[in-house]
Formats: structure tokens, C-alpha cells, sequence
């Protein structure tokens, strides 16, 4: 075989193990998604119990999300200094406290208030699994690995779906005490079955400057603002939705639990649809799909149509559009950045993710609050989609060029190394 041969054959190959490497870590991620959205489809339970307005719920539900957007940036840090199996075993540990405590604090929304901020922690996983599967799948794959991982945020769906019912079955805190056990559990077998990818390598480099290098990469903030807009969505609509069907359509917690279950499931099908259709067709007309098509079924739930077949229709079409976006843009991170610091650029376009989903809700919220309906947050919502896909469509229209061009002149600009083999040199 030549050389062109050769190097294209370990280009397209999937390294053994990477399979069920990737399907633990989908599984830690699921359950510490869950783990971040306990407080949301118990949103009703608290606001009864806490005497609680609009305002009041929706910054009790946006609360976990800060802490789990912001905390991703030093977690994607030290995935690439201690890489993905110890980050993504300590990230179910450090979880179990802050499940623990918020569990212990439904009877104060002080306590909620801050035991919630905590529960952010389990929201940082996402920036320690991306660097971890990407390490394993060849840049051919990495789109279907990525994408795969991203269904892990289903988790949030067995909150929706699992966690009204547990507490109704169990009670408040034995929920929680389940879930601290289910985490522990999880951490064992991270710990005893994960591998890191042979060919990883922990990086040496001191976080600041290093973060201060991926900070500097124009590509960093391009993908936070494509990612803000897709997952954050996600994020906005899995945590608030519960309090929304309640407010807006009188449906019961349960039920809302179930429709927010069924959002968010169509949200995690689509996301590998999306990395995979991306390694097919090429990541930006998917996330323009993404985008384009959220900016419509925003405008239609504006007008606050019936709940079940056009007002169910949209929601689901929602989130079919933002698990596809989200499952894009990480297909062109893939794409853009050196593998050496996949970790550190997805820490910070994953807090942009999380922060894009931390505001909605206390926008939404206070639209409720001051109107009684939500039609200028979701019209808020279509015209930021529309102008994020102009934007994508042109910063990166002409993708295949461009991929070249943007990876040499970023890496440049930071100060990394060109590589012989490099698609960087490569001849346009």
C-alpha cells in the first residue's frame, strides 16, 4: 500500500475499545445531566411549597445552569492535563454532594437557592467527555462520536420523565439519595472500565496560558456563539419547560414532566443524527438547518397555539432542530481546532452553551410575570436564531476552503506548530 494509502486508512480507522469508551461516557454523562436537571420538572413542587412567583421559579430553575456553563471551562482544562477517565470519574463524585444537599433543602429557598448553584457542578461534564471521544475516533468519525456523546444530555428526558414519579413513589429526599448512590455507582465503573485514548497524552502546558491561548483562537468565540444558540436552547426549554406547560396550557406536573420528556428525547435522537449527517453533507448546512428552522417554530409557539397537535408539533420540531445544531457545531469544532486543545476550546464553547441556556428562563419569567404570557421571549428567541444563521452562513459558506485557511492562521496566531502530515499544508 503507499504512503497516501496508508495515511488514509488511519485517518478512517476506529481504534479497538472505542466503542464502549464511548459508551461510557455517554452513560456518566446521561446520569450527571440528570444529576443538573433534578431541580427543574420539580419546579411545581417547590413553587407550591415556597410560595413562589414566576420570577422567583425561573431563577431557581436557571440556577444550576451557571455554575454548569461557567465550569466548564476549567473542567475542558483539566481533561486535557488528567484526561477523560479521571475528569469524568471525579465529575460523578463531586456531583453526589450537591444532589445530597438539594435534596435536604426543600423547605428553603435559600437553601435551594444555593444547594442548585452547586448541583451546576454535574452540568461540567460535557466539556471532560467531548476531548475524551474525540481522542479515540479518527477526524473522519469524530462528527458520529461527538454526536452520540451529545445524546447523553437525554438525560435530561429521564428527569422530565423519572423524577416527578420517584418523588411522588419515594418522597423528596430518598429521590435524591437514589440518585447520589446511581452516582457513585457510576463512578466506580468509569473508574474500574474507561481507558484513555493509547495515542492521548496529558498536556504540560500551565492552565492560564493556556487558557489564555484558546481564548485567543477567533474559531473559540465563532463556535460559543453558534453553540449558545443550539444547545442553550436545549438547556433553556428542558429546565423551563416544565414551568412553562404548567403556567401557560394548566397541565399538571406529571404531564409536563412527560412533554418535557418527549422534547428533550427528540433533542437527544437528533444530536448523532446531526454529527453523522455532518460527517455526510458537511457541518454548516446543518447547523444552518438548525438554526433557520428554530427561528420558525419560535415564531408559531409565540402565538400560543393549542396544546396538542400544533403546539406539541412545534415543540417537538424544536428540539428535532436544536439537537441537530448542537450535534453541528461540535462536528465543526472537530473540524477547526488542533486535537491538542479540543479540550480547553470545547470548556469554553460548552460554557457558552450553558450560559445561552442560564438567561431564557429569567427572561421568560419576567415576560411571564409582567404580561402572563411568553411571546416576547420566544420572538426574542427566533430573531437571535435568524441572525445567528446569517452569521453562519457567512463565516463559514465556504467551509471546505476555509477549514485550511482558519486552522493555519489561528494556530499561528497562538503559537501551535504546523505539522508535516497537517491539512493546514495541505495544497488547496
Amino acid at each position: 500500500m503507499s504512503t497516501a494509502g496508508r495515511t488514509a486508512a488511519a485517518e478512517t480507522a476506529v481504534q479497538r475499545g472505542a466503542g464502549s469508551n464511548l459508551a461510557l461516557a455517554t452513560a456518566a454523562f446521561a446520569l450527571t445531566f440528570w444529576a443538573w436537571n433534578l431541580i427543574g420538572p420539580l419546579s411545581k413542587t417547590y413553587a407550591d411549597r415556597l410560595d413562589l412567583d414566576a420570577a422567583q421559579t425561573s431563577i431557581l430553575v436557571a440556577f444550576p445552569v451557571l455554575v454548569g456553563a461557567v465550569g466548564r471551562i476549567p473542567a475542558g482544562i483539566l481533561t486535557d492535563r488528567f484526561g477523560g477517565r479521571a475528569m469524568l470519574t471525579a465529575s460523578c463524585f463531586a456531583a453526589i454532594v450537591p444532589v445530597l444537599l438539594v435534596g435536604l433543602s426543600g423547605d428553603s429557598y435559600a437553601a435551594l437557592l444555593v444547594s442548585g448553584f452547586l448541583l451546576g457542578i454535574a452540568g461540567t461534564s460535557f466539556a471532560v467527555g467531548i476531548p475524551f471521544v474525540n481522542a479515540w475516533y479518527p477526524p473522519s468519525r469524530r462528527g458520529f462520536a461527538t454526536g452520540v456523546f451529545g445524546a447523553g444530555m437525554g438525560g435530561t428526558a429521564l428527569s422530565a420523565f423519572l423524577t416527578p414519579r420517584l418523588v411522588d413513589a419515594l418522597g423528596l429526599l430518598p429521590t435524591h439519595l437514589v440518585m447520589c448512590g446511581a452516582l457513585a455507582v457510576m463512578g466506580v465503573v468509569v473508574w474500574m472500565c474507561a481507558r484513555d485514548a493509547p495515542q492521548w497524552r496529558a498536556s504540560t502546558e500551565p492552565a492560564l496560558p493556556r487558557l489564555k491561548g484558546v481564548m485567543s483562537l477567533k474559531v473559540t468565540w465563532q463556535m460559543s456563539l453558534l453553540y449558545a444558540i443550539a444547545f442553550g436552547g436545549f438547556v433553556a426549554f428542558s429546565t423551563y419547560l416544565p414551568t412553562m406547560l404548567v403556567a401557560e396550557y394548566g397541565l399538571s406536573q406529571t404531564d409536563a414532566g412527560l412533554r418535557t420528556a418527549g422534547f428533550s428525547l427528540a433533542a437527544v435522537v437528533a444530536r448523532p443524527a446531526g454529527g453523522v449527517l455532518s460527517d455526510r453533507v458537511g457541518p454548516l448546512k446543518v447547523c444552518l438547518t438548525s438554526f433557520f428552522g428554530a427561528a420558525v417554530m419560535a415564531v408559531i409557539l409565540a402565538f400560543e397555539p393549542p396544546l396538542e397537535i400544533p403546539a406539541g408539533t412545534s415543540f417537538v420540531l424544536m428540539a428535532l432542530f436544536l439537537g441537530l445544531g448542537a450535534g453541528g457545531v461540535f462536528a465543526l469544532v472537530a473540524e477547526l481546532v488542533d486535537p491538542a486543545r479540543v479540550g480547553g476550546v470545547t470548556g469554553v464553547v460548552g460554557a457558552a452553551g450553558g450560559l445561552g441556556g442560564y438567561f431564557p428562563p429569567l427572561i421568560m419569567g419576567a415576560n411571564y410575570q409582567a404580561n402572563g404570557d411568553y411571546t416576547i421571549g420566544l420572538l426574542l428567541l427566533s430573531v437571535t436564531a435568524l441572525l445567528v444563521g446569517l452569521f453562519t452562513l457567512k463565516a463559514f459558506g465556504m467551509l471546505p476552503k476555509r477549514t485550511r485557511l482558519l486552522l493555519a492562521n489561528e494556530r499561528g496566531r497562538a503559537g501551535i506548530p504546523l505539522k508535516a502530515e497537517d491539512p493546514a499544508r495541505r495544497a488547496p
